[in-house]
């Protein structure tokens, strides 16, 4: 095992990889941005670094002064955590270069499974499921369309190198998918700096499921089960849960089987996730597979016991998978909830602001990971997520009431700050939620209201005076406190020319 290990995240997955590495007696350095210099991460590690202003791609993404921060600190090895430079291929080849491990799988393995056009062609061949679509990616419009006429409309054009719910657009007709071809080619060259596409069926009323797998550097995989990701805003979760529900146990084996086998078959090691949308029939279709830890990955711990992050340490130093396959064991259902410092009657657009009061639910049973307390500032430089809340219990009624019980006790106020609890309580009663029958249509349900039916018809009343339009409803200007940091770091790392960070 490692001595001391690099976290070049922040917020609650920073704390989650800290609290690991200390369970497992590895020392910890924490990259910030000026942003988060007083942040409960920052101030529980042994070692913090300042790497830059609060702006990501000067501190987060600066992969520059991630890795000069690991050589001054002694660091052996790097833990990205998810988003950021978690699946940056060129990341990890930097890390090995200067003889830093970096805690995911290969570069190239990365490289080739964050092309998801590339991914979808790999797992073609070994044997995966694929929904009706290019293979490739599809250079002219031209292309576009004969693909989407043989496979059927509505149709969704994707970016190659998208991921996070970016670079998707969904299309109903031949006359709208030039211009979402052009404006997806668009998006994705500003986002990911590549602008290819491809084009699959869209599958509107599908489920959401994912397996969680684990492979080491000898050959080894297992699975640990399904979890289920169909509540989603803009292809971003807010609901996940394992394992899925209601659905066949033959299904249920042929994902966790299929996933794992196309996992094995890229060479892929440490902890992954493998991505499938399943539609009415029970079809399975892959999407893609994720090489980090998912933001959920507390639903698959509750259901077998097994710390995910302490296995990604243990394989990213070289131990062999301490599982076997018969060794997992799913007991009961955990479900887990995003809270967001979002509006959700405002289409879910972001709210920070100071944390006046701050009090997470409790009791039997009930996990919550947050990097919040009272006094944070929620700032709007980065994702919203300010905690998760995860429950288990022996069967999923009682999960989903444990879920509702804790989301109404959290208490989350402050100036401006508006919180995604109470719409995912109202997920949580909703009937075809209850009942697992809900798809990733459901967020799109529970926004649209109901169509106004058309009055009967009767006399024409007299004329009245005209009676002026209401005006719209004002929205307040959210602005977040002033940065807080005003704090020395620790240790500053120097500006880095582009090449001071790679060996010669």
């Amino acid at each position: 095992m490692f001595d001391k290990l690099l976290i070049a995240n922040r917020g609650e997955i920073a704390l989650r990889v800290l609290r690991a590495c200390r369970e497992l007696g590895v020392r910890t350095v924490v990259v910030h941005s000026s942003a988060d210099a007083d942040s409960l991460p920052v101030r529980l590690a042994d070692e913090t670094v300042r790497i830059g202003p609060a702006s990501s791609r000067q501190s987060y993404l600066n992969a520059a002064a991630i890795v000069e921060a690991a050589r001054q600190t002694g660091a052996q090895a790097v833990h990205p955590g998810y988003g950021f430079l978690s699946e940056d291929a060129d990341f990890a080849e930097i890390c090995a270069e200067n003889g830093l491990t970096f805690v995911g799988p290969p570069p190239q393995v990365m490289a080739a499974l964050a092309d998801k056009s590339t991914a979808r062609a790999l797992m073609s061949r070994a044997g995966l499921p694929l929904p009706p679509g290019s293979v490739r990616t599809l250079p002219t419009a031209a292309e576009a369309l004969e693909v989407a006429a043989e496979v059927g409309y509505p149709v969704i054009v994707k970016a190659a190198a998208g991921g996070g719910g970016r670079g998707m657009t969904v299309v109903r007709s031949a006359a709208e998918l030039p211009r979402a071809y052009a404006r997806t080619r668009a998006a994705a060259q500003v986002a990911f700096g590549d602008d290819r596409v491809y084009v699959e069926r869209y599958l509107a009323d599908a489920r959401h499921v994912e397996v969680q797998v684990l492979c080491d550097n000898h050959g080894n995989g297992i699975h640990l089960g399904t979890r289920d990701c169909s509540v989603q805003r803009r292809h971003q979760k807010l609901i996940e849960e394992a394992p899925a529900p209601a659905l066949r146990p033959a299904t249920l084996d042929t994902l966790a089987e299929t996933a794992l086998r196309g996992a094995l078959s890229v060479g892929f090691t440490g902890a992954g996730t493998v991505e499938f949308l399943v539609d009415e029939a029970e079809r399975c279709h892959f999407l893609e597979i994720n090489c980090r830890i998912q933001v959920e990955h507390p639903v698959t711990e509750l259901v077998t016991g097994i710390d995910l992050v302490h296995e990604q340490l243990h394989v990213a130093a070289g131990t062999p998978l301490r599982w076997r396959q018969e060794d997992v064991r799913l007991r009961g259902v955990a479900v887990e909830c995003r809270v967001n410092v979002e509006d959700p009657d405002r289409d879910f657009a972001p709210a920070p602001g100071r944390l006046d009061r701050f009090r997470p639910p409790g009791g039997p049973f009930t996990r919550v990971d947050t990097h919040g307390h009272v006094g944070y500032l929620v700032s709007p430089h980065y994702d919203s997520l300010l905690a998760k809340v995860a429950v288990w219990a022996p069967d999923r009624d009682g999960a989903l009431d444990r879920l509702d019980r804790a989301l109404g006790e959290f208490e989350v106020a402050g100036p401006g700050v508006r919180t995604t609890i109470p719409f995912a309580r109202r997920v949580l009663r909703d009937a075809a939620f209850r009942a697992g029958r809900h798809t990733t249509a459901l967020v799109d349900r529970l926004l649209t209201p109901p169509a106004a039916s058309a009055p009967p018809a009767v006399d024409a009343p007299p004329a009245a005076a005209a009676v002026p339009a209401a005006e719209p409803a004002t929205v307040p200007d959210i602005r977040a406190d002033a940065d807080p940091a005003g704090r020395t770091p620790v240790t500053a790392v120097p500006a880095a020319g582009p090449n001071a960070w790679r060996n010669p």
